[in-house]
């Protein structure tokens, strides 16, 4: 009678997580005996995640939240760590299924196996390289101590042989965004407001910006705005973009009457926009991926990348947080003349499937 307990903390945890528990909703059909928990750990925390969010990706609310939200990088990482080994000695599992890369995915991994739980990480064997990101150090302590790889890529799976893991522990299924994103692509909708109306397909761009190098600084982000601006040639560009982002924007008196600002948007409809974009510049990594698959051009504000599958199969570029760089790109894009989807191994939307399956098969 295998129980798992699946755990999410921030917004792409989800979409990363949805396809896994339709996996499971199915096999408990013909398992009847399969146990499984939700545990949303409340790391990330807004009205887009709260109920209509879960609706939008069809998934059942978590059977606990562990309200370990707010504080520092430590505190967050303790208030959940506490909360988690709590929900475990009153739920005990066989494996603890961590996704991603952010605090929820290295603490609540730790509380798993000082508990003796087996641990399984999707997403697991991706580098950037880069020690300066949090992310970078919670990729690599959650996967020096997983029992199992779900990996995305067969770079991934390069990474974790050179670290000595078994094959056994590797399993290269593929990309459980992908899955969520191949279908929910019928339910795209477009946004309503003002900010949207009147833009015309393939004739806007959308941006993000969320990481420090980029928009903690007022003057890199003016020089970045300014880049885009003139290399954009007047198109519309729509900005989703944060509180403590627009704050900073506010204070450099921008006049762009192209560059719409608007709140974060639902998964339905962000996805609707850059669908039908010209491209996309940001500084994420999961929206290189969807990008990519969409065939939509991707220009990436970073200079190092842990998603090389995006550029080397994809239609991602990684141009760097130079805002001199960016002209060659913009104008290979407005030319019309940018890379195509190549097709990148095993991001066909059945790999929640096959991480079920293979679960199964050793629980």
């Amino acid at each position: 009678m295998p129980k798992f307990t699946l755990v999410a903390g921030a917004r792409p945890n989800f979409m990363k997580i949805a396809p896994i528990i339709h996996a499971l909703q199915k096999a408990k059909k013909t398992n009847p005996s399969l146990q499984y928990r939700l545990v949303h750990t409340g790391q990330h925390y807004d009205k887009k995640m709260s109920g209509d969010f879960f609706d939008q990706l069809n998934i059942p609310k978590p059977d606990a939240n562990l309200g370990g939200g707010g504080g520092t990088q430590a505190e967050q990482t303790a208030s959940i760590m506490v909360a988690f080994e709590k929900e475990l000695m009153e739920n005990p599992c066989d494996l603890v299924l961590v996704v991603g890369d952010v605090t929820s995915t290295l603490a609540c991994s730790i509380t798993a196996k000082k508990l003796n739980i087996d641990v399984a990480h999707v997403e697991g064997g991706i580098r950037s390289g880069d020690l300066t990101m949090p992310e970078e150090i919670n990729r690599m302590v959650t996967d020096s101590i997983t029992d199992h790889f779900f990996t995305t890529s067969e770079i991934a799976n390069n990474n974790l042989r050179k670290l000595g893991f078994r094959e056994e522990q590797v399993h290269f299924v593929g990309n459980t965004m992908i899955d969520t994103l191949k279908a929910q692509m019928p339910r795209f909708r477009p946004p309503e407001g003002d900010v949207f109306d009147g833009l015309k397909k393939k004739e806007y761009f959308v941006m993000t910006m969320h990481r420090p190098a980029n928009v903690d600084q007022e003057q890199q982000l003016k020089a970045m705005l300014d880049a885009i601006l003139e290399g954009t040639q007047g198109l519309p560009i729509v900005f989703p973009v944060h509180p403590r982002t627009a704050k900073i924007l506010s204070n450099l008196g921008l006049d762009a009457s192209n560059l719409h600002l608007c709140e974060p948007l639902g998964y339905l409809e962000f996805n609707y926009l850059v669908r039908n974009a010209k491209a996309v510049i940001t500084d994420s990594g999961g929206i290189t991926e969807e990008a990519s698959v969409m065939n939509v051009p991707c220009i990436t504000l970073r200079d190092n990348t842990e998603r090389a599958e995006t550029i080397h199969l994809g239609t991602n570029e990684l141009v760097g947080t130079d805002p001199s760089k960016l002209k060659p790109y913009l104008d290979k894009v407005m030319a019309g003349e940018w890379k195509e989807y190549q097709g990148i191994p095993m991001w066909d939307g059945k790999t929640a499937e096959r991480i079920v399956e293979i679960l199964l098969s050793k629980y």
